[in-house]
């Protein structure tokens, strides 16, 4: 996420992957270059397209960004050659501190309320907006009703039931099927701060502190390396977390996974599945789900910002069928908007229904303060609690240090 150096810039500028000329000389006469990170899903590199081609104030130029979209776009913002709309997984309070995104407040102001907040919050600093959510991503626990049943216990809904259920299925099961998957490193990659929002704490406070400076925090990861200890996880899956083939078949009776396995995990198992949020953990604990949202970014280099700005708006403010059609029509995402994921017929029933109720209900994600420092320095504690039975306590007190002393450095910026 740094910015780059010679080459990084050169493969930055130089790389146009995919372009649209929208309506070929648009009303004004403006050109603006609008960024995307590569998606997975068929069929949204073409809707993009579609959208730009339907704006009529200027003509906009879709680049879809293969290779590392981070660094290219890091890169390109400190130049006259980059984007004028972007989407960006943040923006990155580093971006914002040097000036090289624009407010956006005003854009977003009349509906800024129907957004959801978890996802809005990373992207405002001190009180203003700098980039609009474009759809939400989230992660919870599936599992399979006939497994669980089998092993005779209930849908986990506290920390300590996850930790008994997953037990008790792979006692039962033995080497057939395991209690549950966190991904191939024991949950290290993708859990981060989940445990801690579960057990009523956060990575940062609202008033800008080490928000798990608290007994509670060593509590809850040792339950998730008693997991680990336990040998009730499932570890070198074919595919990782992200893929729901583990649970599908039938390697484990839960999985943590997002949102997009939905629909695969419906074809395969039918009514066989259940969706939960990530237990909560001691009496001041909360359900806990991690959302995340690319946001859509104006550069501060444009030479457009107004006419920049005013197609953000559009698209993401104003186009709600654009936003629908981007969040459910070419993979399966929640909009980031509450009155359009209420209104999708797609998110009206079952577990998928649930799963806007949880994002919208208990739904957290990583703070802006929370800069790549603070978060290396959490992973690498959470390995060593986790795989290597490092006393949680002791790994924390380092961790706070650390964050605490990065909070300070950005705050002085």
């Amino acid at each position: 996420m740094a910015g780059g150096g010679g080459a990084v810039l050169a493969a930055a500028l130089a790389t146009a992957c995919g372009s649209n000329t929208g309506r070929g000389g648009g009303g004004s006469g403006v050109g603006l270059r609008q960024w995307y990170h590569q998606y997975g899903e068929p069929g949204t590199e073409q809707a993009v397209k579609r959208y730009a081609a339907a704006y009529k104030k200027a003509e906009v130029t879709v680049q879809w960004r293969l290779g590392d979209y981070d660094r290219q776009t890091a890169a390109a913002l400190l130049t006259d050659s980059g984007p004028d709309v972007f989407e960006v997984n943040g923006p990155l309070l580093d971006q914002i501190q040097a000036g090289q995104v624009v407010d956006l407040t005003a854009e977003i102001e009349p509906v800024k309320d129907d957004f959801n907040q978890a996802v809005l919050a990373p992207k405002i600093w001190q009180g203003k907006v700098w980039g609009i959510p474009q759809v939400i991503d989230m992660q919870m626990l599936y599992y399979r009703k006939s497994a669980l049943k089998d092993a005779g216990v209930e849908p986990p809904r506290t920390l300590d039931e996850l930790v008994e259920a997953a037990k008790a299925v792979s006692a039962k099961k033995k080497k057939k099927t395991k209690g549950l998957f966190l991904g191939n490193d024991g949950g290290v990659g993708v859990l981060s701060g989940t445990p801690l929002f579960a057990a009523g704490l956060s990575l940062i406070s609202e008033e800008g502190k080490v928000g798990f400076d608290d007994p509670a925090a060593a509590r809850v990861l040792g339950k998730i390396r008693q997991l680990y200890a336990d040998k009730s996880l499932l570890l070198g899956a074919p595919t990782d977390w992200s893929d729901p083939a583990a649970l599908v078949q039938g390697l484990t009776a839960m999985q943590w996974s997002g949102l997009w396995a939905l629909p695969q995990i419906k074809k395969a198992l039918g009514d066989d599945f259940g969706v939960l949020p990530f237990p909560p953990d001691g009496s001041g604990g909360k359900p806990a789900v991690p959302v995340g949202a690319y946001g859509s970014a104006v550069s501060a280099r444009s030479k457009h910002t107004a006419q920049a700005k005013a197609f953000a708006k559009w698209l993401w403010v104003e186009r709600t069928d654009f936003q629908r059609d981007f969040a459910l029509s070419y993979g399966f995402h929640i909009p980031a908007r509450i009155s359009l994921a209420k209104q999708a017929e797609q998110l009206r029933e079952g577990a998928a229904a649930d799963a806007v109720r949880f994002a919208t209900e208990y739904g957290h994600a990583e703070p802006l303060l929370w800069t790549s420092a603070s978060r290396t320095a959490y992973q690498d504690a959470l390995s060593r609690i986790i795989k290597d039975g490092a006393h949680p306590e002791g790994e924390l007190k380092g961790v706070v240090r650390k964050v605490s002393a990065e909070l300070q450095r950005v705050k002085k910026k």
